[in-house]
């Protein structure tokens, strides 16, 4: 499966951040083992001239989803943390296109077309995901990342639902499995609903 065959591919790289690798507050177990997958897939897309979107949880510190608050889950990816950075072994392009999501107090996110593009120079701007995708003339996603039951499921659903043919990288995502099962149950639920979910096979 070669991506420069596919003119209009994107890839989006969901919060592979060091919170929801080992030793993160939210840790999907063995989450840090998809990362050959994703790093080969970006270098693919980078060298065939194809966007990447690296999307980040970006929560205040009294964020509603945290269980403080009443949320279901521990304090994770705190602005200004270094919970809140992408792993440290992942090799991002200048390229790539940031989107912080679930960045204000009161409102969740865990769909990475809920996100805003993230500026150096303007901070978070108006620009959600969708928008920069058909800027940049594509129609085709592949999605990779943490964690298969949530944000990855959100994420390809919120896809298919905006007509983007969606692609879920099977040895590319892990889920939190809250409940046994979940994240085979979330990835059947994407082939129901349109998504082809397949393996990648990392280059030598």
């Amino acid at each position: 499966m070669g991506i420069s065959t596919i003119a209009n591919a994107a890839l989006i790289v969901v919060d592979f951040q060091n919170d929801f690798c080992p030793g993160g507050t939210l840790a999907v177990p063995h989450g840090d083992e998809i990362l050959p997958a994703i790093q080969d897939l970006i270098d693919q897309f980078t060298q065939s001239g194809r966007p990447v979107a690296m999307t980040q949880d970006f929560h205040p510190p009294h964020h509603v989803s945290f269980q403080e608050q009443g949320g279901p889950w521990p304090p994770h990816c705190v602005q200004g943390t270094v919970g809140c950075d992408l792993h440290p072994d992942l090799k991002v392009p200048m390229t790539a296109a940031h989107f912080y999501k679930g960045f204000s107090d009161r409102i969740d996110a865990y769909s990475g077309f809920e996100g805003r593009l993230a500026d150096q120079q303007q901070g978070i701007t108006d620009t959600d995901l969708e928008s920069w995708l058909r800027g940049q003339a594509a129609d085709t996603v592949y999605i990779v990342g943490l964690a298969t039951d949530y944000c990855v499921r959100a994420t390809a659903l919120d896809a298919l639902a905006r007509s983007f043919d969606t692609r879920v990288i099977s040895n590319a995502v892990r889920g939190v499995n809250v409940s046994w099962g979940d994240s085979d149950r979330a990835l059947a639920e994407l082939k129901k609903a349109g998504a082809r979910v397949e393996p990648w096979i990392p280059t030598a």
